[in-house]
């Protein structure tokens, strides 16, 4: 059976300072049937410029305005021809071996139609430092209702998928990630498959943990998303559970190191 070929996407607006490690943790990947496609918002500082000096290994790139994140990452899957699409934003980075990882995933079982892993959250000019450590776990249903979701940067997924069921819907602009996530796994029922392991480092800071206000609007956002999908919305449930689980995570970054240069 020949290697899948895998549609990488990144959507990156102001980041000079982080997308050469993006790009480079993409470079490094030991995964030749890959296709490389690079949104960019319009950027303003040199992000572009850095990203154009790595022109060698990207395949498709546009710079062009849009309405946000979502909407750049819908712009991605349009262009995708690839049978398994990922993400990977212009402040994480991949660790070595991922994209095979994957690969082998899907290989092995050709029903599979998704499949994530772990990650790590890292210091924002350090890193070699964990913060967070999210591991995952295996999906079961109404998961989400207790404020669990994968690591959105570890989940690939079939692109037949986003045809059939839809790519991230404009109306979240914050959690539509969690949002699609939530669709395709408890509304789909996707055959998916949680793979243990660190795929990917991500630098906090991002859009949903850039601010208390951003980190309650996304919440309020998933819990309409919850009763959108006909699942219970119970606030206090879910933020119980949520934060416990975010605790662990700091936990583990506490007493972690940093995982191998190689992917678990």
């Amino acid at each position: 059976m020949s290697e899948p070929k895998i549609s990488v996407i990144t959507v990156v607006f102001n980041n000079e300072a982080t997308i050469a490690d993006t790009l480079q943790s993409v470079a490094a990947q030991d995964y030749s049937n890959l296709e490389y496609i690079v949104i960019d918002g319009l950027s303003k500082d040199r992000t572009l410029d850095r990203i154009k000096e790595r022109k060698e290994i990207i395949s498709k790139l546009i710079s062009e305005k849009d309405t946000g994140i979502y909407d750049a990452m819908n712009k991605g899957i349009a262009l995708a021809t690839g049978e398994i699409i990922g993400f990977i934003n212009g402040d994480d980075f991949y660790l070595p071996g991922t994209l095979a990882k994957v690969a082998k995933t899907f290989k092995e079982d050709p029903n599979l139609e998704a499949c994530y892993g772990d990650l790590c959250y890292v210091k924002q000019n350090d890193p070699q430092t964990v913060v967070r450590h999210w591991r995952s776990s295996p999906f079961v249903p109404t998961a989400f209702e207790r404020g669990w979701a994968p690591p959105h940067p570890t989940f690939f997924v079939r692109r037949d998928v986003y045809e059939r069921f839809g790519s991230f819907d404009l109306e979240y602009r914050i959690a539509a990630d969690v949002e699609l996530m939530m669709r395709f796994l408890e509304r789909h029922r996707i055959r998916v498959k949680y793979v243990p392991g660190v795929m990917v480092m991500m630098r906090m800071g991002g859009t949903t943990n850039r601010s208390v206000t951003n980190v309650i609007n996304q919440n309020k956002e998933i819990l309409r998303a919850l009763r959108s999908h006909g699942l219970k919305a119970d606030l206090f449930r879910f933020m119980g559970r949520k934060f416990l689980s975010r605790g662990l995570q700091f936990a583990r970054g506490k007493f972690n190191t940093p995982p191998e240069s190689k992917a678990e």
